[in-house]
């Protein structure tokens, strides 16, 4: 059975590092990906229409969802704790299913392309991006039930740590993809770029899988 153990009076530096890197590296994982909330992201960086606003229209509502899923899944596994034990095993069963789905995409690798186009109002900007966040259904399960059960796997301090990684690691992402897109438009445009990232991305799914286990 997989329980997690308290580190003590207070978290040790290594205990904090390695949940807040491990939150940051496994949220960044699943958050960059081909799909239509970083194109829009991407689009709006290139055009510089509203793009301070959808970045953080963006990354505040993964911030709550996260956060959402640690607070959420933490109550259930504070009332019974044999839930570790299953939200840990459903987390590496996932976590292995997603770095298989990774490197299958790696061999037929596509790219993200910054067309369609744009509206202008600021209010339009908005409500776009929040359908194409709150509205999609792998939101959810990427932040609030995966990443609130792997938090649970670091303990009732160190799940914070690992959350407030997992947060850092979307606001880095939609910080640089949209107000460095001009930039970042021709290397996301080649496939190659997505195959070796897609390779990476099922390898560091694997490695926190195994670390869940042992």
């Amino acid at each position: 059975m997989i329980r997690w153990t308290s580190p003590g009076p207070g978290p040790s530096v290594d205990h904090v590092l390695h949940a807040l890197v491990t939150g940051m590296v496994t949220g960044l994982s699943l958050i960059v990906v081909i799909g239509a909330q970083n194109a829009f992201v991407l689009r709006q960086g290139i055009r510089r229409a509203h793009v301070v606003l959808v970045v953080a229209i963006c990354a505040t509502s993964d911030v709550v969802l996260i956060l959402a899923g640690v607070v959420g899944i933490g109550a259930i596994v504070d009332r019974a704790g044999w839930v570790i034990d299953v939200v840990t095993w459903l987390g590496v069963a996932f976590l292995v299913w997603y770095g298989i789905a990774s490197i299958r995409r790696a061999s037929r690798p596509e790219r993200l392309e910054a067309t369609g186009r744009t509206v202008g109002l600021r209010r339009a900007v908005a409500l776009q991006a929040l359908a194409l966040t709150w509205l999609n259904p792998h939101v959810y399960l990427d932040t609030v039930v995966l990443l609130g059960s792997i938090a649970q796997t670091h303990g009732p301090v160190d799940r914070w740590w690992f959350a407030a990684g997992a947060c850092l690691g979307s606001v880095v992402w939609f910080s640089c993809l949209g107000l460095g897109a001009t930039k970042l438009a021709p290397l996301l445009a080649r496939p190659r770029a997505w195959q070796v990232l897609d390779l990476l991305i099922g390898v560091v799914m694997f490695v926190i899988a195994a670390s869940l286990i042992w």
